[in-house]
């Protein structure tokens, strides 16, 4: 399942995405409009700004914007920063991969090429999707 984390930061970048206005957006507009608990989506967002996809600013008029085109920004990039491995079981990851304890050949293991197909499908979509395309853009 999705995380909460990772749900409001698509949601969050969305919002931003959307945006009309050439300043930054506050992180209590974003809070109120998605319904997201304000302290966590701050965490959320410095984590989305460490990783290069959000700039901020601070001050009265301060917040955060994009610092890169919503066509730049795929889906699998965002998920893995927020969520970490994309694979279900990490004999598959292609990032953060781990042999299996209870796994005696890979090759053979029937959970494994059910995964690597469930991995691949699951990477086309998240990388075949921006967030040009989330936000409608």
């Amino acid at each position: 399942m999705l995380s909460k984390k990772t749900k409001y930061g698509l949601k969050a970048l969305t919002y931003i995405a959307r945006s009309e206005s050439e300043s930054p957006v506050q992180v209590g507009e974003i809070a109120k409009s998605e319904k997201i608990p304000q302290k966590f989506l701050e965490s959320i967002l410095l984590t989305l700004r460490k990783s290069g996809f959000l700039g901020s600013k601070k001050g009265k008029n301060g917040g955060y914007y994009l610092i890169k085109e919503t066509s730049e920004i795929k889906m699998a990039d965002v998920l893995r920063v927020l969520e970490g491995p994309i694979a279900m079981v990490p004999c598959v990851s292609l990032n953060f991969y781990e042999k299996c304890d209870d796994c005696q050949d890979e090759h053979e293991c029937s959970v494994h090429k059910l995964m690597i197909q469930v991995r691949d499908n699951t990477l086309k979509v998240l990388r075949d999707n921006t967030l040009m395309d989330l936000a409608g853009k």
